[in-house]
């Protein structure tokens, strides 16, 4: 695996990220889940290695907090030697229910797999951005269309065969639409538009392409096979050739090619969100119970996607017990255990419930976006995640599915890049409201950080008073207004 040092890495395996609590580091397994076995294995190297803290991201990527360089090298050796395999290179990503869900149009995976091996094969991975991403999504009850990526294959069904939607630059609700073709088609196109990217430089991602490239991308499928894909110059827009160069050797933790292969302390990293993954619980989220091909699978939550590894070494244990052989990281910050049957679903639910897990989707948690904050993250200037527990549980008659709160240790807001009906920011001034915007707008008021939850509980008073029947809170919050919910906030109770 490749190691990267440089503001915007990804903290694989093999190059774990300078955080406020120590290194990070992020893995996806292979195979696309875990056994019950393997995942207690990855709890017990977090509780000797790390602080014993683990988490699952908005894609769903596992990550291990507080380690040492030292420690961060014992981890792998560990993860190596449980024969837990991670991938590396661009993730193409598909769906937690890939290939075991009766209700998916297609298995995305075996055109995930061709595509990983023609991306290797085309020599562009070294040239690319950590952040460049595919998402080949089958359909059915778990989708992936709030994960944005640089392309996106979507199954459709056309007549009696399935093909492809191919767009780019979003998640399924704000990326461009290319084409509908065939899986071969899709796998070139998908390629011939990381090349171009390539070619822009490693900071470049597909919005960046020019309406030419992506209009030669819309037509690309009628035009060429694989083996002679083009590069198209950013500058000129003409179809040219060129020579990839080959990506450089892997680096082992500790080694370096002219700079550290551990990142350099960047505190606005330290558990960023991964990009492109709206913080939400939509219809059709992984919490709940679904029937599987064999089966069916238990999806839960971690709340705000951290956990105790104690937590998940207990949870896994309980799984394994009710037999269960996988367990699958989810987008959502979850977790699907497969092969249950309603009853040890039931029994796993009421494990999970008084470890700390979310296990309803009406969980005031859920609408809640909360970054590490301090002390994990040397940015942060409130704690965060405690504040969120509070409030959830404070203030829960607030949470309906109209409205998300986003809490954020500091302006740079990695945990909901997005707008947000109410987000609490930290700065030298404490906690400070933005009503409708993000964490880098200038807020309206502020309290104190450990007294923001009581300013939070008098907003949820007024709209428990002040709504109207059948009427949603962010409705309400609207009708009283910015400068009222301001008010609310700030004032002393």
């Amino acid at each position: 695996m490749n190691a990267f040092s440089r503001r915007g890495a990804c903290p694989a395996l093999s190059a774990p990220m300078q955080t406020g609590d120590g290194l990070l580091v992020r893995l996806n397994p292979v195979d696309g889940g875990l056994s019950p076995k393997s995942l207690i294995g990855l709890g017990e190297s977090a509780l000797r290695h790390g602080n014993g803290i683990m988490e699952v991201t908005a894609r769903g990527s596992l990550q291990i907090r507080g380690l040492s360089a030292e420690s961060a090298r014992l981890l792998a050796a560990e993860v190596d030697a449980m024969g837990i395999a991670v991938r590396s290179g661009v993730p193409v990503e598909t769906g937690p229910l890939a290939g075991v869900d009766p209700q998916e149009i297609a298995d995305p995976r075996p055109l995930a797999e061709r595509i990983r091996v023609a991306i290797e094969e085309a020599g562009v991975t070294a040239r690319l951005g950590p952040k460049v991403s595919v998402v080949v999504d089958g359909g059915g009850q778990l989708t992936l269309d709030a994960v944005g990526a640089d392309v996106r294959l979507k199954a459709v069904r056309t007549g009696e065969h399935v093909c492809w939607d191919v767009s780019v630059a979003g998640d399924a609700r704000t990326a461009r639409p290319l084409a509908t073709v065939n899986a071969d088609a899709a796998r070139d196109i998908a390629v011939a538009a990381l090349r171009m990217v390539a070619e822009r430089g490693r900071e470049a991602h597909t919005r960046d392409l020019s309406e030419r490239q992506l209009a030669s991308l819309a037509a690309w499928h009628s035009v060429a096979p694989l083996s002679v894909l083009p590069d198209i110059s950013p500058s000129r827009g003409e179809i040219g050739s060129s020579r990839d160069s080959s990506p450089p050797p892997a680096l082992e933790i500790g080694e370096s090619r002219g700079d550290k292969a551990i990142s350099p302390l960047e505190g606005e990293m330290s558990g960023r969100t991964e990009r492109g993954v709206q913080e939400r619980q939509p219809a059709g989220g992984p919490i709940g119970t679904f029937k599987l091909n064999t089966g069916h699978a238990l999806g839960i939550a971690l709340p705000f996607g951290s956990m105790p590894a104690q937590n998940l070494i207990d949870l896994a244990s309980q799984a394994s017990t009710l037999g269960t052989t996988e367990i699958r990281l989810s987008p959502g910050r979850a977790l699907l255990v497969l092969g249950l049957s309603p009853t040890t679903s039931a029994s796993l639910r009421a494990s999970a419930t008084p470890l700390g897990f979310v296990t309803s989707p009406t969980d005031p948690r859920t609408r809640i976006a909360a970054c590490p904050g301090t002390p994990a993250c040397a940015s942060g200037r409130i704690a965060t995640r405690a504040m969120a527990e509070t409030i959830a549980t404070e203030s829960p008659e607030l949470f309906d599915t109209s409205l998300t709160l986003h809490i954020s240790g500091c302006a740079k807001g990695c945990a909901h890049p997005g707008t947000a009906a109410l987000t609490l920011v930290g700065d030298e001034n404490g906690a400070g409201l933005v009503v409708d915007g993000t964490a880098k707008a200038l807020p309206a008021g502020y309290r104190p950080g450990y007294d923001a939850a009581r300013g939070v509980a008098a907003i949820a008073a007024a709209v428990r008073r002040e709504r109207h029947q059948g009427e949603t809170a962010a409705v309400c919050l609207t009708r009283l207004g910015a400068v009222g919910i301001a008010e609310l906030y700030r004032r002393n109770h």
